[in-house]
Order: C-alpha cells, then structure tokens, then sequence
C-alpha cells in the first residue's frame, strides 16, 4: 500500500519546522513509521543546490530560481518520496513542495503559472500530497519573526511577501479538499491537534 504524502507550506518563518518536528513526535508515539525532507534540499544534491542559491548576497534571476529549486525538488522525489511512499513509509512529512513554487515563483516572481505547472509535473512526475497544510500568516507578523536577513528570501520587500501570501492562499481556494489552511499565529500545540487529526483520518482510509 502507498504511504500518505503531506506538505507543510507558508511563508518565511510560518513555523512549518517546528510542526514537522511535532508531527514526527505524535507519530513515533502511534507508532507510524514516518520519514521527513525539506525543500530545497533532502538530498547531497538538493543540499548543494540550497546552499549555491541561499550562499548569493543577492536573488538570482526568477527563472533561474525556478530551475533550480525544480531540479532540486526531481532529485527529492526519485531518490526520497517516492521510495518512502512505495516501500512500506506510512507518512511522509515535505517542509515545502510545488505550491510553495507557484506562491513564490508564480505570485512572488510574476513567472507564468502554466510554465510553473509544467516544471511541476516533470519534476514530480505528477505526484500530489494527499495534504496540504497551509501556515497563513500577517506579512507584518511574519517580518517580525525574521533573524538576520542572511536569506536572500527574506530580505525580499514587503509587497513581494504579500504577493506570496495571496499565491498560497489562492492555491488552496482551488483545490480545498487537499489542504487544511490554519492560522500560523494559533498556539503551536492546536496547531499540531489540528493537523494530527486530518492525518489520522487518511491513515485509517
């Protein structure tokens, strides 16, 4: 039988890292074996790719970015998700995944979402979470939790934030049977309940 794929998504510092580690912990108590990766990342090549892109003192080019976190991202899901979902992982946990690719490529870069889509479709070869967990946080919250602006990312304008935030949360108008759009601001622990009671559901199917 195929594990359950979920993806954790949001902006900067949504807390995503944080509820990755909390699921994991609820999982080992239920005993479900669980494996966890991160984009962009979870692999030798992922992580050199991450460190080439978030090692510039400056963005590089949208299309670049895109290229880039998608080849990542087809590494991650040949040698990873996919191995875990096919031999014998329950739940498979994404910090990030394709939608954070249109929010921030798409919305926050302008890059046509069509093009986005089929990135997507070659770097995954179709796969879809069977959840979706959207972190919705103020832009002015988030700025607030920011370290030290060492990310590229992060350094990016307000406007450009608030363009991403739209993207992920118009991403979940679309298909809202996939995702679960939570406020990031909640206490963590109802935050975890919440999700932990969406992923025991499509455990038991």
């Amino acid at each position: 039988m195929r594990g359950t794929f979920v993806t954790l998504e949001g902006g900067e510092h949504a807390g995503k890292s944080t509820q990755v580690a909390a699921l994991v912990e609820r999982a080992r108590d239920a005993g479900i074996e669980t494996i966890t990766c991160r984009e962009p990342g979870g692999t030798e090549i992922g992580e050199r790719l991450r460190a080439a892109l978030f090692g510039l003192g400056r963005a590089p080019t949208a299309l670049t970015e895109l290229l880039t976190f998608s080849a990542a991202r087809a590494e991650l899901v040949a040698t990873v998700i996919q191995p875990a979902l096919e031999g014998g992982a329950s739940l498979v946990l994404c910090d990030r995944f394709t939608d954070s690719t249109v929010a921030y490529q798409g919305y926050g870069r302008g890059l046509d979402l069509d093009t986005i889509a089929a990135v997507n479709r070659a770097a995954t070869g179709g796969l879809v979470p069977d959840l979706t967990v959207l972190l919705d946080v103020a832009t002015e919250t988030a700025l607030t939790r920011q370290a030290d602006g060492s990310d590229y990312l992060e350094r990016e304008a307000k406007e450009f934030h608030e363009r991403v935030r739209t993207g992920f949360l118009r991403c979940a108008e679309k298909e809202p049977e996939r995702w679960l759009v939570l406020d990031g601001a909640s206490e963590r622990a109802a935050i975890t309940s919440s999700i932990w009671e969406r992923i025991e559901a499509l455990l038991k199917r």
